[in-house]
This record gives C-alpha cells, sequence and structure tokens, in this order.
C-alpha cells in the first residue's frame, strides 16, 4: 500500500534515531513525502494523506513563524519546481524571466522568486483575473498569451529578448518563446501536454537557444535539500505567499483529487483532524 500526497505542513511528533529530540513539536513544511515507486525503495511511501507521515530529516523544514499553515502546505512541488526552473542555471539577478502561465501554481513561486532575486519578470496569463494576481506576486509586466500581438507586447517589454523562460506548455507556447527569446535564452519546460512538440532546430540554433526539462522526482536531493532552505529564507524574508487554497476534510480525499483532475486554479489542501 502507499499513501499519496507529497507536501504539507505540521508539527514534529517524534524523531528517529540521531534527530536532535529537541524538534519534537516543532512547525515544518514536508516535501516529497511519498515520491516512490519501482526501483526507489530509498524512499517512503508514506504520503501526506494521513493523519500522520515519515520523512528524512532535511525534508520536514522548519517553518517562520511568520508564515501561514496555507503557506507552508503549498510551498513542496510548486515551490521547488519553480526554483529548480529559475536557479538551476546559476544567478538570475538582472536578467529577464518570462514565466508563461504567471497565476499557476508554479508560475505564482516563479514570478515571486524571480522578482526576490533581482530578476525584471514578465508573466502571461489569459485573462484580467489571472493578470491581476500575476501582478499582485510581482510581475514587473504582464501578458495575454491569446491575444493576437503577445509576442510584439513582450519584444517591446524587453528589447534585448528575454533571457530565461520558465515554460508550463511547451507545445503551445514554443513559437512565442522562439520569437522573444534573446540570444543564449534558455527555456526550461516542467509539464508535458498530451502532443510532443516540433523543434524547429534551425531556429533553436539561430539563437544558441538551451531547452531544458525538468521532472522534480529526479532532481539529486542535495539539490533539492539547498532550494527548500533557500526557499525558506524567501518566505522568513515575506517575499513568497500562499496560493488560492479550496480545502477539503481528509474523508473527502476523493473529491479533493477530482478538483485537481478538473483544474482548479490554485493549490487543494486536505485538512487532517
Amino acid at each position: 500500500m502507499r499513501i499519496p500526497h507529497q507536501d504539507g505542513v505540521g508539527e514534529i511528533d517524534a524523531v528517529g534515531d540521531g534527530v536532535d529530540e529537541n524538534r519534537v513539536g516543532q512547525r515544518v513544511w514536508v516535501w516529497l513525502a511519498s515520491p516512490g515507486g519501482p526501483g526507489r525503495p530509498e524512499v517512503t511511501e508514506w504520503g501526506t494523506a494521513a493523519e500522520w507521515t515519515v520523512v528524512p530529516e532535511s525534508q520536514a523544514v522548519p517553518l517562520p513563524e511568520s508564515a501561514s499553515d496555507e503557506l507552508g502546505a503549498c510551498l513542496g512541488v510548486p515551490g521547488l519546481t519553480a526554483y529548480h526552473c529559475l536557479f538551476a542555471g546559476g544567478s538570475i539577478a538582472e536578467s529577464t524571466v518570462l514565466v508563461a502561465g504567471g497565476a499557476g501554481a508554479v508560475g505564482h513561486f516563479a514570478v515571486e522568486l524571480a522578482s526576490w532575486a533581482g530578476a525584471t519578470v514578465i508573466a502571461t496569463v489569459s485573462g484580467p483575473e489571472k493578470a491581476g494576481r500575476a501582478r499582485k506576486s510581482g510581475a514587473d509586466q504582464v501578458v495575454n498569451y491569446r491575444e493576437p500581438d503577445a509576442a510584439d507586447q513582450i519584444k517591446t517589454m524587453a528589447p534585448a529578448g528575454i533571457d530565461r523562460i520558465v515554460e508550463v506548455a511547451l507545445t503551445h507556447n514554443l513559437a512565442l518563446d522562439l520569437e522573444v527569446a534573446g540570444p543564449g535564452a534558455t527555456i526550461v519546460t516542467y509539464a508535458a501536454g498530451p502532443e510532443d512538440p516540433t523543434i524547429p532546430v534551425r531556429s533553436c540554433m539561430s539563437k544558441n537557444l538551451t531547452l531544458a526539462f525538468v521532472l522534480l522526482y529526479g532532481v539529486p536531493r542535495e539539490e533539492l535539500r539547498r532550494a527548500a532552505v533557500d526557499l525558506t529564507v524567501a518566505v522568513s524574508e515575506g517575499a513568497l505567499t500562499a496560493l488560492p487554497v479550496h480545502r477539503f476534510p481528509l474523508e473527502d480525499v476523493a473529491a479533493a483529487h477530482e478538483a485537481v483532475e478538473a483544474g482548479v486554479n490554485g493549490k487543494v489542501l486536505v485538512d487532517v483532524p
């Protein structure tokens, strides 16, 4: 049996051998509690859709007192994914970052983290309500990607071209990304649609483009541990905010999954008694 769900927030009620007993009672946020599966016996199968979970010490990260439970519960997969998409190549200070889907879960944190790191941030969204959320998250400019001149708008905002693109829908957005990317730009995509994109190799070559792919569960654990530390620093400095949350009691966990499958915007939280 495997208990699902990766993220969570709560208090430590017991520790194992070699762990500081003073951690008992500590308020923490939890990441990748249940990423196991065939060929991965080193990871736990006790996810957070339960009254308790067991994780390695580094995956229960002290949550700053200023942070709400909602923010702590939102950080895991979306926050770590956004962090890796932005910083895997090094510092992004003074660069120009385009975040596709800037009001989505990963997009929300990507906008906030990029702004925190000193980048100029442009976000794309699908409508006015999401545009408002992206601006509130710290986007310097917001563009509706459905508008026919979306690429022209972005090029006006970033005449020298975009340095780094955090992409949620590569198949749909690749043509726009290539049009606005600057020389040596990097496109990092973290989601897969039903159809694979056709890669225009010559266009990528002409801009010396780097196309990178991220699946969080395959990122080395040490990199994720460093990311979790930096995310907590960003939280302590007030740089990160919770996603819109949709709450379900544990006994309605099936309805929570259905909400995710239906594409609800924000983060679905399961309250454990």
